[in-house]
C-alpha cells in the first residue's frame, strides 16, 4: 500500500509504541473514495499500558502549580499556531470540510481553546472557598478516559484533553477511527512541545474494543464521551460497574423558532447556515425550522433559495460550501433519511441525493416543507444538510413543538423584540439558545439536557468538570 500515510503507531508514556495487536484501521479520504492512511487497531492490552502510563505520570502532573501546567500548554498552543495551516490541510483531508471553513471552524475554534486552558490552568483558584472552619479546595479527579467523535476531531479532542491537563489530570484519548489524523498531528506538537511523558497518550482503534476497555477500567477515574446517544449510554452502563465519573456530549434535534415578529429573510438564511454546518454534521444544527403555519409556504421558498447557494464540491475548491459527508456509511444513513421523509408524506422542496458527483460521499442541501410532529426527518438526529421546515399556531405551540424531543442540546429564537426572543428562549429545554443569530461563544459552557447528555464542556466550566471537591475540616 505504497504512498499511503503511516500512523499504526500508538502514543503511550512520551513514545510511540507498537500496539499489541497487529490488525490496522484504513483511513479513506471522503471526496475521492481513496484510502490515505492506516491507524493501528488498538486492543484492551494497550488500553492497559496507556492507563498504567497515565496512572504513574498523575502524581508529578496533578501536583504542579496551575501556573507550571499553564505553561506546558502555553508551549503547546504556540507550536500549534505556528502549523495551523498543516493542522487545516490534515483535518480538510481526514473528514471533508472544505478548507477555507476548515480554518476557521475545524482549527481555529481549538486553537482558541489550547490558548485559553493554558490561561485558566495558571488563573483558576483551586482552594477557592471558606465555608466556618471548612476549607473547601478542588482537586484533579485522576486519570481521565477521552473518547472523541469524527465531526469536530480536533476540537473535541481539545475539549476535553486540555481541560483535563489543565485541571491536573492525565489523560488516555481513544479518538475516533474515522478521522483520526489530526489526532495524530496534535500528539506530534505535544511530544514536540515537551509535554511530561504519560501525561497524554492515546489508543486508536474501535469503539467496542479500546472505548469499552476505557470506560471500564478500574483505573480509569473518569470517562468523556462524545459520540451518539446510543453509544454514550453503553459507556454510561459499562462506566457504572467501577462507579466512576462520567461526561457525555451526545446528539441532538435543535428547534429553530421564528416567530412571527422576525424578520424572516434574516431569519431563515442564517437557520439554513446553522442547519448545514459542516455538511450538516453538527450536534448543534437547527435543523427543524418552526414558524406561523400560514407563512409555511413562504419560508420554503426562502430556504430553498438559500440552500441552492450552498455549493457541494470537493473541499479544495474555494467555491465549495458543503464537502463530502465522512463515510461511505453516513452518505448511505442520510441519504435513507431522505428517502423515509418523502414515503412519510414530506413536501421534498430541494433534493440534495443525486449530486452529479461520481466519487466522494456527498450529498447536497436538502429542505424538507410540510413536516410533521410524528414523522421520522422530526425526531431522529440525521447528522446531514437536511432541514425540517415545521409549522406552529402560536408561540405556545412553537415552544411545545420544540421541546418535543428527547434531545435537548441546542436551539434558536428569532424575534424582532429582544425581550420577547429571551423568554422564549428560557422556556426551550436545552444547553445553549442562539437568539437572532447570535455567534457561537467558544469560553461558554457547552453541553445538553435530557438525552443530549450530561456535563459541560468549554471554559471555567469545562475545567471544572475534571475536578473534585475537597472539604477540609480545621
Amino acid at each position: 500500500m505504497t504512498g499511503i500515510l503511516d500512523r499504526t503507531q500508538i502514543y503511550i508514556g512520551g513514545q510511540w509504541v507498537a500496539s499489541e495487536g497487529p490488525g490496522r484501521i484504513e483511513v479513506h479520504d471522503p471526496a475521492t473514495e481513496e484510502t490515505i492512511a492506516e491507524v493501528a487497531e488498538g486492543t484492551a492490552g494497550d488500553v492497559d499500558r496507556a492507563v498504567a502510563a497515565a496512572k504513574e505520570a498523575f502524581p508529578g502532573w496533578s501536583s504542579l502549580s496551575g501556573a507550571a501546567r499553564g505553561a506546558y500548554l502555553e508551549k503547546v498552543s504556540a507550536l500549534a499556531n505556528e502549523r495551523a495551516a498543516e493542522l487545516t490541510a490534515v483535518v480538510s483531508q481526514d473528514m471533508g470540510m472544505p478548507t477555507k471553513l476548515a480554518a476557521a471552524v475545524q482549527v481555529g475554534m481549538p486553537l482558541k481553546n489550547i490558548a485559553a486552558y493554558a490561561s485558566l490552568a495558571a488563573e483558576y483558584d483551586f482552594d477557592d472557598r471558606e465555608i466556618g472552619n471548612a476549607l473547601v479546595v478542588r482537586e484533579p479527579i485522576g486519570v481521565v478516559g477521552a473518547i472523541t467523535p469524527w465531526n469536530y476531531p480536533l476540537h473535541q479532542v481539545v475539549l476535553k484533553v486540555f481541560a483535563a491537563l489543565a485541571a491536573g489530570c492525565t489523560v488516555v484519548l481513544k479518538p475516533t477511527e474515522v478521522a483520526p489524523l489530526v489526532s495524530y498531528a496534535l500528539v506530534d506538537i505535544a511530544h514536540e512541545a515537551g509535554l511530561p511523558a504519560g501525561v497524554f497518550n492515546v489508543v486508536s482503534g474501535y469503539g467496542p474494543v479500546v472505548g469499552e476497555a476505557l470506560a471500564a477500567h478500574p483505573d480509569v477515574d473518569m470517562v468523556s464521551f462524545t459520540g451518539s446517544t446510543r453509544a454514550g449510554k453503553r459507556v454510561a452502563t459499562v462506566a457504572a460497574e467501577t462507579v466512576k465519573k462520567v461526561a457525555l456530549e451526545l446528539g441532538g434535534k435543535s428547534a429553530n423558532i421564528i416567530l412571527d415578529d422576525a424578520d424572516f429573510a434574516t431569519a431563515v438564511a442564517d437557520g439554513v447556515s446553522k442547519c448545514f454546518l459542516n455538511s450538516g454534521q453538527t450536534c448543534t444544527a437547527l435543523t427543524r425550522m418552526l414558524v406561523p403555519a400560514e407563512r409555511v409556504p413562504e419560508v420554503a421558498a426562502l430556504a430553498e433559495q438559500t440552500a441552492r447557494n450552498f455549493t457541494v464540491g470537493h473541499p479544495g475548491d474555494p467555491s465549495s460550501k458543503l464537502g463530502p459527508l465522512v463515510s461511505a456509511t453516513q452518505q448511505s444513513r442520510v441519504r435513507s433519511y431522505i428517502d423515509k421523509g418523502v414515503a412519510e408524506g414530506a413536501e421534498l422542496v430541494l433534493d440534495g441525493r443525486d449530486t452529479g458527483l461520481d466519487t466522494g460521499y456527498f450529498v447536497g442541501p436538502t429542505v424538507f416543507s410540510g413536516v410533521t410532529e410524528e414523522m421520522t426527518i422530526a425526531r431522529e438526529e440525521i447528522f446531514g444538510p437536511v432541514l425540517s421546515i415545521m409549522g406552529y399556531r402560536d408561540e405556545d405551540d412553537a415552544v411545545r413543538i420544540a421541546n418535543n424531543s428527547e434531545y435537548g442540546l441546542s436551539g434558536g429564537v428569532w424575534s424582532g423584540d429582544a425581550q420577547r426572543a429571551e423568554s422564549v428562549a428560557r422556556r426551550i429545554r436545552t444547553g445553549q439558545v442562539y437568539i437572532n443569530g447570535g455567534a457561537f461563544n467558544t469560553d461558554a459552557p457547552f453541553g445538553g439536557y435530557k438525552q443530549s447528555g450530561i456535563g459541560r464542556e468549554g471554559g471555567v466550566f469545562g475545567l471544572e468538570e475534571f475536578l473534585e471537591i475537597k472539604t477540609i475540616l480545621r
